[in-house]
């Protein structure tokens, strides 16, 4: 997976949950920030425990990586792919993006 892009928009993202591409969205938002928008379905790692979660993070499907509004998920997937994670791409402005332009 390495020809991943490191960031997608949302248009993109919607294109895999409509043509069923493997894949998972990694949310790196704090609770109470998911808790009043939250991604239905992604699996919910805080960014300051992703150090210790690597092992939740699946290396056998794309990741999207997304947060508010794109820069703390651009800092996670930049650090995942330093860690060696070729299947990471950032959601370019975040959850926030996705509520305008898909919901």
């Amino acid at each position: 997976m390495s020809d991943l892009p490191f960031e997608i928009g949302v248009e993109t993202l919607q294109k895999y949950r409509e043509t069923g591409v493997d894949h998972i969205v990694l949310d790196v938002r704090e609770p109470a920030e998911i808790a009043s928008h939250a991604y239905e379905g992604a699996l919910e790692i805080p960014m300051n425990e992703i150090p210790q979660s690597l092992t939740e993070i699946p290396d056998d499907k794309t990741v999207v990586v997304l947060c508010h509004i794109g820069g703390r998920s651009m800092q996670v997937t930049g650090w995942l792919r330093q860690q060696g994670y070729d299947n990471i791409t950032n959601l370019r402005g975040g959850i926030e993006a996705w509520a305008a332009l898909i919901r």
